[in-house]
């Protein structure tokens, strides 16, 4: 039987202001400062690739001798293009040849990172919401499974695959023969809920995919909630601090009941993610600002817990 480790899970992405992928890299020592931050609540991370970023941040772990253990991921880019994305993700024959080359070669970093970090990685994450029908970096399922059987060849830690709950609950079907365990994103602000009806979305989301695969472990790897919105794809005034709070106090009661690992998103905002206006939604799930203040859930954050 498969078996997870259990406990306080949280997703790191350590860019700052004047920071992002494939540009500026957070140093060593901005990673330990966050490290250090995050590890009296959490000791599980979940990294979403393996750039410099998730290189630093193992190397961190390491070298410091820091008790995490890490869920790592492989980003994979557009395979095909994908007219149902709303924000364009039309590509030319040209840039998709060179997307599922770089995605070979990623997959490649992620076997080679899981491989020089046994103690460290207790599992991997072959790509992030690349088959939703909204995805700008969409990869045809046939070519998803092809990426988890390489790594499950090629690496001894259990192999999942994240994705919106959604295409778990009949397109990727197939894919889900090739995983160790199940991997969802579930938000319900995005679906335009008021915090009331937020854990029972939740719950519901969950058990959509946990009842279908009974024999297949589920986790959730995204579940959280936005404290600013300029009322894209939500309410913009359920989008504050307060009502973060809530939702994660009560979320983290409902995992901790019921034995469910669950990656909170995420440790700090992200101010490169999406459009120019700093009201975009996608820059503020952090449970910390991007200059490391905490936010109003982190003041009675319970301490981490790992089985």
């Amino acid at each position: 039987m498969l078996k997870l480790p259990r406990g306080r899970a949280i997703c790191y992405s350590g860019y700052r202001d004047g920071q992002c992928p494939g540009q500026a890299t957070p140093s060593l020592d901005q990673i330990r400062e966050d490290l250090l931050l995050m590890q009296p609540h959490w000791r599980l991370l979940r990294l979403y690739d393996c750039t410099l970023h998730a290189e630093r941040v193992l190397e961190v772990i390491r070298r410091d001798g820091l008790d995490f253990k890490v869920m790592l991921g492989a980003y994979l880019g557009a395979e095909v293009n994908n007219a149902g994305c709303p924000w364009g993700a039309t590509f030319s024959e040209e840039q998709l040849q060179a997307s599922s080359a770089e995605n070979e070669a990623e997959v490649g970093r992620l076997i080679a990172l899981a491989n020089a970090h046994p103690d460290i990685v207790f599992s991997v994450a072959v790509g992030n919401e690349a088959t939703v029908d909204w995805t700008d970096h969409l990869v045809p399922v046939p070519r998803m499974i092809e990426h988890v059987q390489r790594v499950k060849r090629l690496v001894k830690q259990p192999v999942t695959f994240c994705e919106n709950y959604v295409p778990w609950q009949h397109k990727l079907s197939e894919l889900v023969t090739e995983l160790d365990f199940i991997s969802l994103h579930t938000y319900p602000l995005w679906e335009y809920k008021p915090v009331h009806e937020a854990m029972d979305c939740t719950r519901d989301n969950f058990h959509s995919v946990a009842r279908r695969y009974p024999d297949k472990p589920v986790v959730i790897t995204e579940a959280g909630w936005c404290t600013r919105s300029n009322g894209r794809g939500m309410n913009a005034e359920h989008a504050v601090q307060e009502l973060q709070a809530i939702y994660l106090r009560e979320l983290i009661e409902w995992t901790d009941r019921e034995g469910i690992l669950c990656f909170v998103f995420e440790a700090f905002d992200e101010p490169w993610k999406g459009s120019p206006d700093p009201l975009e939604p996608e820059k503020h799930w952090g449970l910390f600002t991007v200059d490391r203040r905490p936010k109003l859930a982190m003041r009675e954050w319970p301490a981490a817990q790992c089985v």
